[in-house]
């Protein structure tokens, strides 16, 4: 399966940093959907019926968290794989969710080749 099949959600409030990842994904071939909130996260969510990959900000607006989105998502879609991005990764390992455990967690600053080269191992 080519990167041009695969869609990738990426929830981010920072709108420059959520620009780049998504014009960075977009130009590697991915269908990529943008949510600046959780509100506009869960919308995607609820309404997308294929997703391959969510990245997600730990950290959001209204005390969300990435792992409060990313529970409810694998719920729907167990096949989903989640990237946990964080300027504070040491708090997505103490939110005690299963999910903080088995996804990746990229600490900010990462390098884009580094998001590359972590979504192709996870979506191989």
């Amino acid at each position: 399966m080519t990167a041009a099949a695969k869609v990738v959600l990426i929830v981010e409030d920072e709108p420059p940093i959520l620009t780049l990842l998504a014009d960075y994904l977009a130009a590697e071939g991915y269908q990529v959907l943008e949510a600046e909130s959780s509100t506009r996260a869960f919308e995607i969510l609820a309404t997308k019926p294929h997703l391959d990959l969510l990245v997600t900000d730990f950290r959001l607006p209204d005390g969300v968290t990435g792992v409060m989105i990313a529970e409810p998502a694998l719920k729907l879609r167990p096949d989903l794989k989640v990237i946990f991005i964080s300027g504070y990764p040491i708090e997505i390992y103490e939110s005690g969710s299963p999910i903080a455990h088995s996804a990746p967690v990229l600490s900010k600053p990462f390098s884009l080749e580094t998001l590359r080269n972590q979504i192709q191992k996870l979506l191989a």
